[in-house]
């Protein structure tokens, strides 16, 4: 290396200097508008701020060649039209305070960065003025304002978008897939505002079409329990969005502490998925993807859904402004709260209330999935849904609502309220897989319409009861529904001050690997409080001496190494309550009556009664449901009776 080399590289450094504005635009547009449904996304919030009743969007190839939003709103003045394709121009914030942040847009970087990489045009016509005027920018490049034809409002064009970042275009999916993902964002924002009609189109075809609904609607006054519901206006927005099994297997939620309030409406628990990409969180109007919010929904369904399925909720939190920060991200998705305690608090009481509420309801889906898989003899396939029941749907509302006097969700719901009690009873037979059974014959006591699950009529194939109830049937899964009721009694036990223990005339040693036996013996305290006591026994063995009384002659092996590998899965930042709750799970499961124990009229009567006794027994701890009921009338239907 030549001499004085190190010094001559130094020299060689280039010299600082300023970035040209449509290269500054064209980095910002890198972060504001990643893909055609983040630009929409922008487009259609600024049409809400701007008060706009009605939406109108048009995507082509999934928004590459074209994006258009036209809205009914304020409008803009020719001054505002030059301003609002400058950076950081806005009107948004009268104040200067970011704390105080009441319009989902603020940044002022949306339409300068689009325009950075598109051909951008946007008409608009103020209120009360004589006409409108039109501004174009063509890659950052801007044309003065001229004048042009509306009628209100303001429609924007972006037209070939990522023009002029061409690399930006090989990023982008195929157009069904890009369209896909503007539909979601037009339907979060759709959740939000109820009151605002929405369309979607590619010029030829109608994509979404959601209007207000009708003031007529029958039983939306009854749904408002809050100015905040908008007359239940919300629920029937969400059923055209989700479809008909969200909304007529939604439970209402509303609560308030401390100047919060969450409102919406969540899903039963066996009407779940296998992502969560149906839980849509709202936080002052703005659709959010909140770790903090979304770990507090599964904390709620804790006890009811298993931990690889994901309950349908939407949820809408408000509160101060000053009390979340939304200037997180360029997308604005996230969020921080001051007291994220008092939220996530918030969240999982208002849940676990609404769903006690709801006793020992499942979702109608069952039912109606039940009667879609009979066939009548001759038929060469089941239709999707029995006759009379309509298929989910995300267009226009449809007439038949779930407040129609004859909908199926109407029945044990409201029968089962007088059944709940808080402490139940105990059951007239012996839970113990080995207790030995007389055969009994099918009860023949008339179904009492007082009792929500009628009376049992037989046992088939040696695990589901069939009760006639005074306008159908129910079929129980006795196992499944045993568990539920086992889990909850040990809740209620922990809750009272522990649960009763039995020792075992010889003591069980169960063999597991090292590991595991340090995860039971570091836990014995915990195990200990739920009525299982063992200990280390060498280092690949754990002996168990006591189990819980109520879980009878338990297969204590099984048991030992099911919490093993519960143990070896679950989260060790979980509490001690979520985690004593997964181990009551485990603990019910073995305890329950099992899958080909013969009962008798007596002894499935007893169950029945228990279970509407019990909320949350409509699904079992891994939310599976426990029971299908099938009505009468729907019975004559598959029959042609009706």
């Amino acid at each position: 290396m030549p001499e004085g080399g190190g010094n001559a590289a130094a020299s060689a450094l280039p010299t600082l200097r300023r970035l040209p504005e449509t290269l500054v635009n064209q980095i910002a547009a890198g972060e504001v508008v990643e893909r055609p449904a983040s630009a929409l996304k922008e487009l259609v919030e600024n049409a809400l701020d701007a008060g706009a009743r009605r939406i109108d969007i048009v995507l082509r190839d999934g928004g590459r060649t074209l994006i258009q939003v036209s809205d009914d709103g304020c409008g803009m003045d020719p001054d505002g039209l030059s301003l609002a394709v400058e950076r950081h121009a806005t009107s948004k914030l009268p104040d200067d305070d970011l704390t105080h942040i009441a319009t989902l847009g603020f940044r002022g970087e949306a339409l300068p960065s689009i325009g950075a990489v598109s051909r951008l045009s946007i008409t608009s016509r103020a209120r009360g003025a004589d006409g409108a005027w039109r501004i174009r920018v063509e890659g950052g490049r801007l044309s003065p304002p001229e004048p042009a034809a509306l009628t209100a409002g303001t429609r924007v064009e972006v037209r070939d978008l990522f023009f002029a970042t061409p690399a930006r275009l090989k990023f982008l999916k195929a157009p069904r897939t890009e369209q896909g993902h503007a539909v979601e964002i037009v339907q979060r924002l759709a959740m939000a505002h109820p009151d605002v009609a929405f369309s979607l189109g590619d010029g030829n075809r109608t994509v979404l079409d959601l209007a207000p609904p009708p003031v007529s609607v029958p039983g939306l006054a009854a749904e408002s329990t809050q100015e905040g519901d908008r007359g239940g206006a919300r629920l029937v927005r969400l059923g055209a969005i989700l479809g008909r099994d969200f909304e007529d297997n939604a439970l209402t939620v509303d609560a308030q502490r401390s100047g919060y309030r969450l409102t919406g409406h969540a899903g039963l628990p066996t009407l779940h998925k296998r992502t969560s990409a149906q839980q849509f969180l709202f936080v002052n109007g703005r659709p959010v993807r909140d770790k903090l919010l979304l770990g507090a929904v599964r904390g709620a369904y804790m006890d009811f859904i298993s931990a690889d399925r994901h309950p349908m909720v939407a949820l809408f939190l408000e509160m101060p402004a000053e009390e979340v920060d939304v200037n997180v991200h360029p997308a604005k998705t996230e969020v921080r709260f001051r007291d994220p305690g008092m939220v996530r608090g918030l969240i999982v009481g208002a849940l676990k209330h609404a769903l006690a509420e709801a006793g020992h309801r499942a979702s109608t889906t069952v039912g109606a999935a039940t009667l879609g898989a009979f066939r009548p003899q001759g038929e060469a396939a089941a239709p999707d849904y029995p006759v009379g029941y309509p298929r989910p749907h995300t267009g226009a509302v449809a007439p038949w609502t779930a407040h129609h006097p004859n909908h199926p969700s109407r029945g044990l719901a409201e029968a089962q309220a007088a059944w709940q009690a808080p402490d139940g009873g105990r059951f007239a037979f012996d839970s113990a897989p080995g207790a030995r059974v007389e055969p009994g014959s099918p009860a023949t006591v008339e179904p009492d319409p007082a009792h929500p699950l009628g009376a049992a009529k037989a046992q088939v194939h040696a695990n589901y009861i069939i009760a006639q109830t005074g306008d159908g049937l129910v079929i129980v899964d006795q196992h499944a529904a045993h568990e539920r009721l086992v889990y909850e009694r040990m809740k209620a036990a922990l809750a009272a001050g522990g649960v009763a223990r039995q020792a075992l005339l010889l003591p069980e040693v169960v063999e597991l690997d090292e590991a595991s036996v340090d995860r039971l013996v570091a836990r014995a305290p915990e195990l200990e409080t739920l009525g299982l006591v063992l200990e280390g026994f060498g280092p690949g063995a754990v002996v168990v001496r006591e189990v819980p009384a109520l879980l009878g002659q338990t297969d204590a092996v099984g048991l030992v190494r099911d919490l093993a590998e519960d143990l070896a899965e679950a989260d060790a930042a979980l509490s001690l309550e979520d985690r004593l709750a997964d181990v009551c799970g485990t603990m019910a499961c073995h305890g329950s009556v099992r899958s080909g124990r013969r009962l008798n009229a007596d002894e499935m009567n007893a169950l029945l009664r228990q279970m509407e006794a019990t909320p949350h027994s409509g699904q079992c701890n891994h939310g599976r449901p426990t029971y299908v009921e099938l009505k009468l009338s729907d019975i004559e239907r598959l029959f042609g009776r009706r």
